[in-house]
């Protein structure tokens, strides 16, 4: 997919990891983040790692949910580096990646490859030159409101429409339903469907046999969307929702671990959904992302990116490609660069419901505790 060179003077790539760990803000927060490695690509010249100028490229696989969360992940990511740093390579072509890195790795493909973009793009943070990177455009992103109590969640919603996000998603499905509809009725009671675009996410929360009747009460709040209403590998019921449901239909976690051209064209053959949500950490990486966007879009199927927690690393890397591959205007799932209170300090932030970039701006040199 990508082929790089190392700058001149250096003979070849060398690769260490070291695994930052960062905090979440969000209170009461019950998600699992694993350490966020940096995977990075290094000029073996230089010798004490604070002084090495590294590319960096985010491997952190989200418990639950990636395939590679797996108690031998540090294991495979040491080996992996051995053996990147034993071939000496001077150029990573697409079948010597695919080679180092099998597809059941797929955070650890997405780190690889982001970091041999920066690298071939000279190390500057720069992966895609676009508007977006070049600090000329911004990327209009969804304002995310998380799972918790009544209380907690109306206090995220009024800070967000303060904000000036003209698209808020919400999480449903673990509060009493009839409680998550008094929230959206307030929602819709302060701002309608011309100035708010509401998208839902139930993380797959419906049992199948009440799936349609929920959304059908979802419908009178003119949302966007629902990502992922069934737990994932349910095609044959998947489909039927995405055929008489009221609102519709995007794929989340459906897509993960089908990593083969048919398995993915048969998946969308089958449950024609509206949208697919790509996740590059979880699907394999930024041309995974790309290939299931291609499949989809030759059906009719639209499409938008979002990140996975990871850190402003791998977030740099998904809003660089969103602002070469994404539908303008289009608002993306990019907003949780947000959630750490010690995430790595990037030139990315948000205004008026907008990721943007400064691409004159001051990051944080990542200097490695090595595991």
């Amino acid at each position: 997919m990508y082929s790089f060179s190392p700058p001149q003077p250096y003979p070849h790539a060398a690769t260490e990891y070291f695994a930052p760990r960062l905090a979440l803000q969000l209170p009461g927060s019950h998600l699992k983040r694993s350490p966020h490695r940096a995977c990075g690509a290094l000029p073996p010249p230089l010798r004490q790692f604070s002084a090495r100028r590294i590319w960096p490229g985010e491997a952190a696989p989200l418990a639950g949910l990636s395939p590679d969360h797996r108690p031998d992940f540090d294991a495979t990511l040491e080996g992996f580096c051995r053996e990147f740093n034993r071939r000496q390579l001077r150029e990573l072509l697409p079948e010597e990646a695919a080679a180092l890195v099998g597809l059941e790795w797929p955070s650890l493909r997405f780190a690889l490859e982001t970091a041999t973009l920066d690298w071939q793009n000279g190390g500057r943070r720069c992966l895609y030159d676009n508007a977006f990177s070049r600090g000329e455009a911004g990327i209009p992103i969804n304002g995310l409101v998380w799972m918790g109590d009544a209380a907690f969640m109306r206090q995220q919603i009024e800070k967000k429409l303060a904000e000036g996000y003209s698209c808020l998603k919400l999480k449903i499905g673990s509060l009493d339903f009839d409680l998550e509809l008094q929230l959206l009725r307030e929602i819709r009671a302060v701002a309608g469907p011309e100035r708010l675009t509401l998208r839902v996410d139930a993380n797959g929360a419906f049992a199948p046999t009440e799936a349609l009747g929920k959304l059908e009460r979802l419908a009178e709040f003119a949302l966007h969307s629902i990502e992922q209403p069934i737990q994932a590998g349910q095609w044959s019921a998947m489909a039927e929702l995405c055929q008489q449901a009221a609102v519709p239909v995007a794929l989340d976690e459906e897509l993960i671990g089908v990593t083969n051209a048919q398995d993915q064209e048969a998946l969308l053959d089958q449950i024609k959904p509206a949208y697919v949500i790509l996740k590059p950490t979880l699907l394999g990486g930024l041309g995974a992302a790309l290939e299931w966007q291609t499949a989809a879009r030759q059906r009719g199927v639209a499409s938008w990116l979002t990140s996975a927690l990871e850190s402003n690393v791998g977030l740099n890397a998904i809003s660089q490609f969103a602002g070469s591959y994404a539908q303008p205007g289009f608002p993306q799932g990019l907003g949780t660069g947000q959630l750490y209170h010690n995430n790595v300090e990037a030139p990315l932030h948000i205004a008026s419901g907008e990721l943007r970039y400064a691409p004159q701006g001051t990051w944080e040199p990542l200097v490695a505790d090595k595991q």
